[in-house]
């Protein structure tokens, strides 16, 4: 049996468990990137091809039935799943999304999800975005007063 997450955070365990997996299917999983039509993804994974997929987590039921945005995220992604854990009742999602199932720190890519690829110039502008973002997340893991001292200065938001 997969280890359990205590059930105050479901999100946040389903988020662990879909990074995992992006991490075995060789994606580079990035958390809470904003996108520039003023969304933001729970997690933009990066392929070895250039490829993006958007995985949106979905907590339970009434997430998903209150959530209008989410076909807004297919414009910046060439493949967008649903992530869920695995008593979410899956009859509820749209079949045309990928699906991703999880259970404790495990999931499993239940159904692929449909390629739409990107244009050209957005999957480059999407590509610059998606570095930036992670080197700077890098740099200030590795040097937290600097993100202090950056604020301090007014250059970050």
């Amino acid at each position: 049996m997969p280890d359990r997450i205590p059930p105050h955070e479901p999100a946040l365990s389903i988020r662990r468990a879909a990074t995992r997996l992006c991490l075995h299917l060789d994606w580079a999983p990035l958390h809470e990137v904003p996108l520039p039509n003023g969304r933001r993804a729970d997690i933009l994974a990066l392929a070895g091809d250039g490829t993006f997929t958007c995985i949106e987590i979905k907590s339970g039921p009434r997430d998903f039935q209150t959530d209008e945005k989410w076909p807004e995220y297919r414009e910046f992604a060439d493949a967008l799943c649903f992530a869920v854990a695995d008593d979410f009742p899956q009859s509820l999602l749209p079949p045309d999304i990928g699906l991703i199932v999880t259970a404790g720190t495990e999931a499993e890519l239940i159904r692929p999800p449909p390629t739409h690829r990107l244009a050209p110039a957005r999957r480059a502008a999407l590509t610059r975005l998606f570095a930036r973002l992670a080197a700077q997340r890098l740099t200030w893991a590795e040097d937290p007063a600097a993100v202090t001292a950056v604020r301090g200065a007014g250059r970050v938001e």
